[in-house]
């Protein structure tokens, strides 16, 4: 966890100065990218909120995304993360917003993605979408490595 602070701590910084705000909706990563940012001592300056979209029922009622808005688009995939991002950044009104979708492990996903498989999506004044594989299936090893992942995505585009 000390490394996923670290990179908040940076994070936390350019919200601050910017005098921006985000919010994170995360699903594999478990909590581990919202859990980062708050550990950072004025977190409430720019931490607006954020969820774990775990379930299609979380989905549906945190996200407010319903299931025809899904036509064409899976979980674990680059326009879901995409999705996930636009929607949290504009239901908490915040600048930016940040997600995470995928398998941890042991085993890969009803979609077919291998564990370790993971998309993430940062919206806002810039825009970017990524998918990380890790060839693991150690699920506590992928969930830090998506959060990190997730957490330098943001800290990338934070310092364009």
């Amino acid at each position: 966890m000390n490394e996923l602070v670290s990179i908040a701590e940076r994070i936390a910084a350019k919200l601050i100065e910017r005098k921006q705000t985000i919010a994170v909706a995360e699903s594999s990563a478990g909590g581990l990218i919202s859990a980062s940012l708050l550990a950072v001592p004025g977190a409430s300056a720019y931490f607006i909120g954020g969820g774990v979209v775990y379930t299609r029922d979380a989905r549906r009622v945190l996200m407010d995304i319903p299931d025809d808005a899904m036509k064409g688009i899976r979980s674990a995939s680059e326009p879901y993360a995409q999705l996930l991002a636009s929607q949290i950044r504009h239901r908490l009104s915040t600048d930016w917003g940040l997600s995470e979708t995928g398998a941890t492990g042991p085993t890969g996903n009803r979609y077919g993605d291998a564990a370790g498989h993971s998309c993430m999506a940062v919206t806002g004044p810039q825009q970017q979408v990524i998918t990380l594989e890790t060839g693991s299936n150690d699920r506590q090893a992928n969930m830090q490595a998506f959060a990190k992942a997730a957490l330098e995505l943001l800290l990338k585009n934070l310092e364009r």
